[in-house]
């Protein structure tokens, strides 16, 4: 009786595997070097994987920089989306929200580093995704983000916040302690990334943005817990 042989990652045998490999590879890549640094045979060589494989995946680096982009950008939207979904309060939904914002970047710390690169090629008028972005990303969270502000408004719960100005200013505080850390670890001589040090932040966040949106102090402390 022959032992079955188990295809190696590096061959076309184990496609979800071997495509999740190059992503993750991928997203290191992007965020040290950007799209331009960025080497195809250092992703290749660091996912275990040939480079004509690579290929065989994502047709070219700017596929494969796309695949990168939809792979962050579509996890963060579907796990806010599920936090603002529901019959909770609005103060519920909003931290609930920021909570998974938090989380998700916490378990993702390149993230931030990939989407600052993207915006500064954006500004340049040299990102053949944002407006994928934007439609497909972007745009449905913060549509709803408005509508859970303008209930909770509505129902007294908020303190009359402008979208406009609120999220995104909501959306730099959870980030900025990310992209920061180089920065803050030499200020403060700790890494900022230890687990203890990200719950702190974590409560530190939740604090501010219930502070700054919650008419009442009460219950923004029950809303956090």
């Amino acid at each position: 009786m022959k032992t079955a042989i188990k295809p190696r990652l590096g061959t076309r045998g184990k496609p979800e595997e071997s495509r999740a490999a190059i992503l993750q590879a991928a997203v290191r890549e992007f965020a040290d070097h950007g799209t331009a640094g960025a080497r195809t045979d250092a992703i290749a060589r660091s996912a275990g994987v040939n480079k004509a494989l690579l290929y065989y995946y994502f047709r070219d680096k700017d596929a494969l920089y796309g695949a990168v982009l939809d792979q962050a950008f579509s996890g963060l939207r579907d796990t806010v989306l599920s936090a603002l979904a529901g019959e909770a309060s609005p103060s519920s939904r909003i931290m609930a929200y920021a909570g998974a914002y938090f989380d998700y970047i916490a378990a993702n710390p390149l993230y931030p580093r990939l989407v600052q690169r993207e915006m500064m090629r954006a500004g340049r008028g040299q990102s053949a995704h944002i407006h994928h972005i934007v439609k497909d990303y972007f745009r449905p969270v913060y549509n709803r983000l408005t509508e859970v502000i303008a209930e909770g408004i509505g129902a007294g719960e908020f303190r009359p916040v402008d979208p406009l100005h609120f999220i995104p200013s909501m959306i730099a505080i959870i980030v900025f302690y990310f992209t920061g850390a180089p920065v803050m670890q030499i200020m403060t001589r700790s890494n900022p990334l230890l687990p203890e040090r990200v719950a702190e932040r974590r409560e530190a966040v939740l604090d501010f943005i219930s502070a700054a949106l919650f008419r009442h102090a009460e219950a923004a402390k029950g809303e956090r817990k």
